[in-house]
């Protein structure tokens, strides 16, 4: 008699974030928790599954600078992978936020051996550099105004869903000072303005309308 051969199952890259094993943990993060420090080490790559994960860096003299801030279904802390051996940012929560681990030695084994997740990876990795890049292109060469609607329209997610949809953290000005390289009192400035103006509104969240987009686009 024949021996049956048994089907290997078509690996799920969402059914692996979604379950807990084999390297792969889950923890539930109050607001302004901390994730990880800067300086911890560098082992393990992590998935925000649920709320808002600002990574900020703070040079030797004290002075700190916002980097990035993460929605959910997003990866960070994959630097561990290219030989990273400390974090170089802290990692905090935002809002309750739910985020799983995963250890550099599970990360690496899944790469290799599912080319499913690998691909999601690496459409995630080539969309991180490209927003690094367009970071990059707003701080050289757009006015703080201008940096401060394209950071509130990526907060908002304008262009993943049909309109900009409720900024429900709570953001202070001072972290949106240090997001864009300027300080809380002109954040305050074009915030009013942009009040003013019906671009954006304050009803217990913060509401980003699409008409923001005119000021990223103006000459």
């Amino acid at each position: 008699m024949a021996r049956k051969v048994r089907k290997k199952t078509s690996f799920n890259p969402k059914l692996f974030l979604a379950t807990v094993d084999g390297g792969r943990s889950v923890a539930n993060y109050r607001k302004n928790e901390i994730v990880f420090s800067q300086g911890d080490p560098a082992d393990a790559v992590f998935y925000v599954r649920e709320g808002k994960i600002k990574l900020a860096v703070k040079s030797k003299q004290g002075s700190q600078a916002v980097v990035a801030i993460l929605g959910g279904q997003v990866f960070f802390a994959e630097g561990c992978l290219n030989g990273q051996s400390l974090r170089l940012a802290t990692a905090r929560a935002m809002a309750e936020s739910e985020v799983m681990r995963i250890t550099k030695t599970e990360m690496v084994r899944v790469l290799h051996a599912e080319p499913a997740f690998a691909e999601m990876f690496i459409a995630h990795l080539l969309i991180r550099n490209s927003r690094i890049e367009e970071d990059l292109v707003d701080q050289l060469f757009n006015s703080s105004e201008k940096r401060l609607a394209r950071t509130l329209l990526s907060l908002a997610n304008f262009g993943k869903d049909d309109a900009p949809q409720p900024v429900t953290a709570k953001i202070s000005q001072e972290t949106l000072a240090d997001i864009i390289g300027t300080t809380r009192p002109r954040v305050s400035f074009f915030m009013n303005r942009f009040r003013k103006l019906g671009f954006i509104d304050y009803n217990g969240d913060l509401k980003i309308n699409s008409s923001l987009l005119s000021v990223v686009l103006r000459d």
